[in-house]
């Protein structure tokens, strides 16, 4: 018999299994919702959501909501949306100065049972490399923004985007059919399945 999810999240909240190598020390950040309809997968936590715990909690996280067409009200409440990045806690910064890559331990020891808990997603927003990487595996292009520009390949269930940093502005810039085409997809999708 699987364990429930409440367990299941009581595991994840007390999970070491990388701690000696976060430099804020563990603090798992997921959101699993059994009627999630959608799923957002983005790469890991920052700083303002370390210290808060609450996901996407930061101008990357007002970003996606409005590529979502969401309030903040909505995306934290609705019991459509589940939240569940490659890696739960904050994992530090690289020498020059960008985010480090989420540890790869959590993807590998808790999706899979936390997916188990949502059978209703209908759809996988893969938000950044990391997220399409995992998910997407061999079907991924070689770069973020052929596999963006591939989006209607990877449909119904997944729908890669960048992840929505401020680097993401550039992104968006040299690339104006990811507003013109994507997001109006994204938004509707959003309001068809939490609707």
């Amino acid at each position: 018999m699987p364990e429930d999810l409440p367990a299941l999240r009581e595991r994840i909240a007390a999970c070491r299994i990388c701690e000696q190598h976060l430099p804020l020390g563990p603090r798992p950040v997921v959101v699993p919702r059994p009627e999630a309809r959608i799923l957002i997968v983005g790469q890991a936590p920052g700083t303002k959501v370390h210290e808060s715990g609450i996901p996407w909690n930061d101008r990357s996280g007002d970003r996606l909501r409005d590529w979502l067409g969401l309030d903040r009200e909505t995306f934290y409440t609705s019991e459509r949306l589940a939240i569940m990045p490659m890696g739960f806690c904050y994992p530090g910064v690289l020498p020059n100065g960008g985010d480090a890559p989420p540890r790869p331990e959590c993807a590998r020891k808790w999706h899979d049972p936390l997916l188990a808990h949502m059978p209703s997603i209908e759809l996988v927003v893969l938000a950044g490399m990391y997220a399409q990487a995992h998910y997407l595996g061999k079907a991924r292009k070689k770069t973020l923004t052929e596999t963006v520009r591939a989006w209607r390949e990877y449909g119904p269930r997944y729908l890669p985007l960048p992840h929505p940093s401020w680097r993401s502005g550039n992104i968006l810039k040299r690339n104006p059919w990811i507003e013109a085409e994507i997001l109006p997809h994204l938004r509707a999708e959003v309001a068809r399945l939490l609707g």
